[in-house]
């Protein structure tokens, strides 16, 4: 091959080398600028190190779910309408405000576990006082009551509007799930958001992701229906067995059959003890 044609022969393979070359370094550099973007904008791990964290309702339910986020080191405001049932909480060093607004203030993520959905809809939607009144854009409010489906979708729309976001999430288990952390929680709302809350739904129980807003308490109006069927069989049938059998021996028969359920695991006992006039939730239908 005469020398010109060897020449222009280098020089095309030069220059091919040299475009891929450049092609390689041009989309390397986006790659990692797009990485670095991404990392950056990632909503970061919810801990007690970056999230401030407050409490309405410090009743027998409250009081033992917010010692669990105490203990984990989370910073803790709170606010409860009788004083002495927040007190144990104080002496474990949580702050006191004196309004659901207060609290929200001061907080990331706003919990509340109150009595009935008017309750609910005082301590979070007041207008003066409400935790919504007082929550920063891009804050959360997780209520925790049994209360109503279309009042959970009411919450979320209202905090949607100010920026901020809202998950319905009742709870199942008593005050022995809460002691130990054992609740079933059902949330409904924006699925990522309970995603990013999961290291404080963790410390209370598990989390089981019901749908949209107002999902969870059509979750927890199911459980009640089935709790409520389960408990009227047993009573039934104590009532009916008390002359024929010991019922003690009889409970503890069928708890590992077909027959057994949480139910009956965690009220039996106080059935026999003739404390059936004790309860612990109620709702309106």
């Amino acid at each position: 091959m005469p020398l010109q044609s060897q020449l222009r022969s280098l020089s095309s393979s030069n220059s091919s080398f040299l475009i891929s070359k450049l092609s390689i370094n041009f989309l390397t550099h986006h790659l990692c600028r797009s990485m670095a973007t991404t990392t950056s904008s990632a909503e970061p791990t919810l801990s007690p190190s970056n999230t401030r964290v407050g409490w309405i309702g410090t009743g027998v339910m409250g009081r033992s779910m917010c010692s669990h986020l105490i203990k984990a080191g989370y910073t803790l405001t709170v606010f409860n309408r009788t004083l002495s049932k927040a007190q144990p909480l104080l002496d474990m060093g949580a702050h006191l405000a004196h309004s659901p607004q207060a609290v929200a203030a001061k907080s990331d993520v706003v919990f509340s576990i109150v009595g009935y959905p008017s309750d609910v809809r005082s301590v979070l939607l007041d207008p003066s006082s409400g935790a919504l009144a007082g929550l920063r854009s891009g804050g959360v409010l997780v209520d925790m009551t049994t209360s109503e489906p279309s009042l959970a979708s009411e919450i979320s729309s209202s905090a949607a509007a100010k920026g901020c976001a809202a998950i319905d999430a009742p709870v199942s288990g008593g005050d022995l799930g809460a002691r130990n952390g054992t609740l079933a929680i059902f949330a409904g709302g924006d699925e990522s958001v309970v995603n990013r809350l999961n290291p404080l739904f963790s410390l209370l129980g598990k989390v089981n992701y019901m749908g949209g807003p107002g999902r969870g308490q059509f979750a927890k109006l199911a459980n009640q229906i089935t709790i409520a069927s389960t408990m009227v069989g047993l009573v039934e049938e104590w009532c009916t067995l008390t002359r024929q059998l010991d019922v003690a021996l009889f409970l503890k028969a069928i708890s590992t059959g077909a027959a057994g359920s949480k139910s009956l695991s965690l009220y039996a006992a106080r059935i026999l003890k003739g404390i059936l006039s004790r309860v612990s939730s109620s709702i309106t239908l």
